[in-house]
């Protein structure tokens, strides 16, 4: 059996607002098995960012987080998370921000800023820590690493930033590497450079990933498996491969339809949108949220709650209107 890395069931994350309370995330499921990529994929604001700030801690204290099961590198967090997240970061989870600009403080040595965190947490003394940082940041590709280590990022390319930043994140030797759109601030070329190192930095180190994303090329050049995140809850999961070939969730394919594809799509031509507004998340939301945005909807798709379907051999759909599979619930 496939060891899990992280198992999540019903996550919620609410924030409060001067308009009533902002339900963002809405008992989320999520499961990654050991040497696996999870891409969560969604329109910007749909709750990919914040449902992976809530699996590292990283929250505003105002935030509300719940979860029916919060199991991470084998620990149990469901009870009292914050405090036990504290121990794991770095160690056994870590994660890659969007912005390796803003991610890196200008005003430190990038050695400092690689050994910090292990030096406290494993008690390493000055030349082990360096010792790893040379060690990963060779890893990476950045060349000449004992001599970077006493420069600052503002010596570094933005793609050489970002490379730190997976060096910074493997420095802990964790099992699970969260990546919250890695590529999003790089330039095409450098974009591919990345997604391929992260490929091989998972390869060769045995890592678990959740990948979060709103690009489908590349959860195509990535992904194990495929969780399409809708109004901060899971429309469909699948293996990447059977998501591709047959995706059942009209919001999915939506989306797939958007993409330009070489040799068939016209230059110069409109490519298919998807009409509408995604829809306010404060107060309770009632049926299904894709409803007033899709061409299939019914008055059943009114209803409370919408009924999750399997999706081919490990997945799932929610959608009143999808080619049923098993009923899961």
């Amino acid at each position: 059996m496939t060891e899990l890395l992280l198992d999540i069931k019903n996550l919620s994350v609410s924030l409060p607002t001067d308009r009533g309370l902002l339900n963002a995330v809405r008992g989320v499921d999520l499961e990654i098995a050991r040497g696996h990529t999870l891409c969560l994929v969604g329109e910007s604001g749909c709750g990919k960012s914040l449902t992976a700030m809530a699996l590292m801690g990283l929250l505003p204290r105002y935030a509300s987080v719940t979860c029916d099961r919060f199991d991470m590198a084998g620990q149990d967090l469901t009870h009292n998370p914050q405090s036990k997240l504290s121990q794991l970061r770095g160690r056994d989870v870590a994660m890659i921000f969007q912005d390796p600009t803003s991610s890196l403080n200008p005003t430190l040595t990038i050695g400092r800023q690689l050994t910090e965190g292990v030096m406290r947490s494993e008690r390493l003394d000055r030349s082990a820590a360096d010792a790893r940082a040379i060690e990963m940041l060779d890893r990476v590709g950045i060349s000449n690493p004992a001599a970077r280590l006493t420069q600052y990022p503002h010596a570094f390319s933005g793609g050489q930033r970002q490379r730190i930043m997976i060096a910074s994140a493997l420095m802990g030797r964790p099992r699970l590497l969260i990546a919250d759109e890695p590529t999003t601030a790089l330039d095409v070329t450098i974009q591919a450079q990345i997604l391929r190192l992260l490929g091989e930095l998972q390869s060769d180190l045995g890592l678990s990933m959740l990948l979060i994303t709103h690009d489908l090329g590349v959860v195509a050049a990535i992904a194990t498996d495929v969780a399409v995140m809708y109004a901060g809850r899971i429309a469909e999961l699948a293996p990447a491969n059977e998501l591709f070939r047959a995706p059942l969730h009209p919001y999915t394919q939506g989306l797939l339809r958007a993409i330009p594809v070489p040799g068939v799509t016209k230059r110069g031509s409109q490519l298919p949108a998807i009409p509408g507004r995604v829809p306010g998340l404060i107060g309770t939301m009632h049926g299904c949220a894709f409803r007033d945005r899709c061409e299939l909807a019914s008055e059943e798709c009114a209803s409370s709650p919408v009924p999750r379907y399997a999706h081919g051999s490990d997945g799932f759909v929610e959608c009143f209107m999808a080619a049923p599979g098993e009923a899961l619930q």
